[in-house]
């Protein structure tokens, strides 16, 4: 699968695990939060680097005893106008200080991805079907930005 990574489409390095199959010794890996939760020592015995894929509903919080062993965070969007996975990011990137991946997966449109970015999401995992192409050009649609956020913290009267 490709997905949008940096501002390049690339393809994706790791592999999601149902929470059914077995465990690679090898890898790299994706696995849902309650299989982080219940499995986290063995998944951290095995070779390659470790990923989670949270849902709306999981708090940044709960990802604290995990931040350190984590490459990758995808965080689900159930649907376009549910904004949890926005304000996860930010909470991530800015008062937890992850610097690991930020994936944003599920219900990503092309509308979104700017503001994702905005918010510390560095990765993007559009739906079937949609152009990674034409998702790129949504990351050039405004030339300036006024606020801060966690893409840039200053806000422009602070950077002149």
């Amino acid at each position: 699968m490709e997905l949008i990574e940096n501002g390049r489409v690339v393809e994706d390095r790791f592999t999601q695990l149902q929470d059914a199959q077995p465990i690679a010794e090898r890898g790299d890996i994706l696995v849902s939060f309650e299989r982080l939760q219940g499995q986290h020592e063995a998944l951290l015995e095995r070779e390659g680097r470790l990923g989670v894929r949270i849902g709306p509903d999981v708090e940044p919080e709960e990802l604290l005893p995990y931040l350190s062993q984590l490459s990758v965070i995808a965080i689900e969007f159930a649907s376009f106008a549910d904004g949890r996975g926005y304000s996860t990011a930010r909470l991530l990137r800015q008062r937890h200080g992850y610097r690991g991946q930020l994936r944003a997966v599920g219900n990503v449109l092309r509308d979104q991805l700017f503001y994702m970015k905005r918010c510390g999401f560095d990765a993007f995992e559009l739906q079937a079907g949609r152009s990674l192409d034409d998702a790129l050009e949504a990351f050039s649609e405004f030339s300036v930005i006024y606020q801060g956020a966690a893409d840039e913290p200053l806000p422009l009267f602070r950077r002149r």
